[in-house]
């Protein structure tokens, strides 16, 4: 694991970010973003605050443009990373700055976990059903000896039986607050309960995270993954659920991602950039996108020879 950058209250605010189908997004890889979780889980960087970390996809995007609830919640987060990897592929073309890799929970989690087993960090995981809440505990358990989960609750709870859990969930201190009830559940749970769970240090949404974690639900092949195809195995896996919630929202999310992301002078940089990369070398050395080589001055002898 790389060195963690040192405590601070910026550390967060510092971390460059790209505008995404009208969302900024941090410009972080896999383990950058594991390392900042664990740095911001060491120093708790917001007293009397925990951070709010989440994740983007299509459907947030879609919902992000449509609902100003939602939008207004999202606006609160601390840190929004890419969850998708059609956001990857457009903040080439398309963004200020592109996106080094796609930071998927599910991968994340297991990059953090690591970090937190080193320092002795503890985490809470809140959410799904009571089976595959407990489920998920005993694989993370078993995969990472020595993780401190200090405790855990399924997601379907209300009034005083969830302010109750509330409650308990501040007095364990949690450092990471993993919260995993689909969108815009987790969201709308930040909001209400964020400001009371005053001794956590940060709070990072997380999705079907847990339904991974338990082993109820198997991830879509590598080469799905790389090509942005995920979308399409979880509709095979969960039909009923996904079909209709992807076939509207993600054209939806694509259009925002061609017409909301960057300025017109960004994008036409984005779009030569890509052009030039694809260039064979001899054209992008004629066409001046590269130097010529220079040729190194060679040692002579006390002659000059």
């Amino acid at each position: 694991m790389a060195p963690v950058a040192p405590h601070s209250r910026d550390l967060v605010r510092d971390v460059t970010a790209t505008k995404l189908g009208g969302m900024p997004i941090a410009v972080l890889g896999m383990q950058e973003m594991a390392d900042l979780m664990i740095s911001a889980a060491e120093s708790h960087p917001r007293p009397n605050l925990p951070l709010f970390l989440t994740s983007a996809n299509g459907e947030v995007l879609s919902r992000y443009a449509r609902d100003r609830d939602f939008a207004r919640m999202l606006a609160q987060a601390d840190l929004i990373n890419a969850d998708g990897q059609p956001m990857v592929v457009a903040s080439r073309f398309f963004g200020e700055h592109p996106l080094p890799e796609r930071v998927a929970t599910t991968d994340l989690f297991h990059s953090v976990a690591r970090g937190a087993v080193e320092r002795d960090l503890s985490f809470y995981l809140f959410g799904a059903s009571e089976e595959e809440n407990r489920s998920a505990v005993e694989n993370v358990r078993r995969l990472h000896p020595g993780i401190r989960i200090v405790g855990h609750s399924h997601g379907y709870l209300k009034g005083e039986a969830l302010r109750e859990k509330i409650r308990e969930i501040d007095a364990l201190a949690p450092d990471i607050l993993w919260l995993a009830l689909g969108v815009p559940r987790e969201q709308i749970f930040v909001y209400e309960f964020g400001p009371l769970l005053t001794n956590v240090g940060l709070i990072k949404t997380s999705g079907g995270l847990f339904n991974f974690l338990s082993g109820s639900r198997a991830r879509a092949p590598d080469w799905m993954q790389r090509f942005g195809l995920e979308w399409a195995w979880r509709i095979k896996e969960e039909p009923a659920r996904l079909f209709w919630r992807y076939l509207t929202t993600n054209p939806h999310a694509m259009l925002l991602l061609v017409s909301r992301s960057g300025t017109v002078s960004q994008i036409r940089a984005g779009f030569r950039r890509r052009l030039v990369q694809r260039m064979p070398q001899w054209v992008r050395r004629a066409a001046g996108a590269v130097p010529s080589p220079i040729t190194p001055d060679l040692p002579t002898d006390a002659n000059g020879a």
